[in-house]
């Protein structure tokens, strides 16, 4: 679990810290590690580990150490996501779909996860192929629209110079 959270993590540009004795590392961590896509920190969670944190996420095996880190983020106004346990957490990662710039996220709120990857699957499988490419396209469009029409009150006529009803079947 804590190999999928760090990518996602990772996937939106976030600066990482993996606290965790190394022996306790999965083989994704530690090549994370080993290619410094992560910062980590080689023993058990201290209290200390929280100053200058944005947010938290924990995967641990032990309940009461996961509750503790909770309780402390809770303390400290830091956003915490404890893994496997709703009530302990202030956000959750949903199932992700990436092509390009297009990217669709299911969310169940922690209520299913696996429910969440099935309906992510089948809604991804409805795409039409290369549609992150389209989306790319239609992106340097809107950028050359804009320079030549680039004051605010031009907006409704670039819409309808790329209107995108008009291209998808």
């Amino acid at each position: 679990m804590a190999a999928g959270r760090i990518l996602n993590v990772l996937n939106a540009d976030a600066n990482v810290t993996v606290v965790s004795p190394a022996e306790g590392l999965n083989e994704e961590v530690a090549y994370r590690v080993a290619q410094k896509q992560v910062t980590h920190v080689d023993r058990k969670f201290k209290p200390s580990d929280l100053d200058d944190m944005d947010m938290v996420l924990t995967a641990v095996d032990d309940p009461e150490a996961s509750t503790q880190i909770y309780k402390l983020c809770q303390q400290r106004r830091i956003p915490v996501n404890v893994a496997d346990v709703p009530s302990e957490c202030d956000f959750y990662f949903g199932s992700v779909h990436r092509d390009g710039p297009l990217q669709i996220m299911i969310s169940t709120n922690g209520n299913g996860p696996k429910l969440a990857n099935i309906v992510r699957r089948q809604i991804a499988a409805a795409l039409p192929d290369n549609v992150g490419d389209a989306i790319k396209k239609v992106g340097t469009l809107r950028r050359k629209l804009r320079k030549l029409a680039p004051s605010q009150d031009e907006s409704p006529q670039r819409m309808q110079w790329y209107d995108l009803t008009q291209m998808v079947p």
